[in-house]
């Protein structure tokens, strides 16, 4: 990592890390697929430490999961101070791909094939991940329908805000 990759603290952008980890998530999903992929979301980026000016970035990515036309690749990072050896675990995401055809369109992406136990650990995982987000996003669905501020207000009384209107 380079130090124009770098924000005033030192660290390097994660913004930076954000676009690495989506060009890898593309070769791998592309060459799954066969053809050109896009990214539909991104899930579990979370930061666990910062990676350094001058470490070596590395990016693991694996094809965990698909479906008729899109893919789950899950993308390990981790950096190393080539100082002195030490490897750190920086964070883990996965990235929802779909495969689009020559006029732009969902194209269906060839089945995977799971040849360790950790394959088919990854593919299990990827479905309770997927079952996990549905449900979650029902679940907020109903509460934003159901939120009025009248009834909800006593949730700021110990929060760090205050009303203006």
């Amino acid at each position: 990592m380079i130090p124009s990759y770098a924000n005033f603290g030192g660290k390097i952008h994660g913004g930076i890390l954000l676009s690495l980890m989506d060009k890898v998530a593309y070769a791998a999903a592309s060459k799954h697929a066969g053809t050109y992929c896009v990214t539909v979301s991104v899930d579990g980026v979370n930061f666990m430490k910062p990676v350094e000016v001058g470490e070596l970035v590395s990016l693991l990515a694996s094809v965990n999961y698909v479906g008729r036309t899109s893919l789950l690749v899950g993308i390990k990072v981790t950096a190393e101070d080539v100082r002195t050896g030490t490897v750190k675990h920086t964070n883990t995401c996965y990235f929802t791909m779909v495969a689009k055809n020559d006029e732009g369109q969902p194209t269906a992406v060839p089945g995977l094939r799971l040849e360790t136990t950790e394959d088919t650990r990854r593919f299990l995982e990827a479905i309770k991940r997927r079952e996990f987000k549905e449900q979650y996003n029902r679940e907020f669905d109903n509460a934003r329908t159901r939120l009025t501020i009248e009834r909800q207000l006593h949730l700021l009384e110990n929060e760090r805000c205050e009303i203006g209107y």
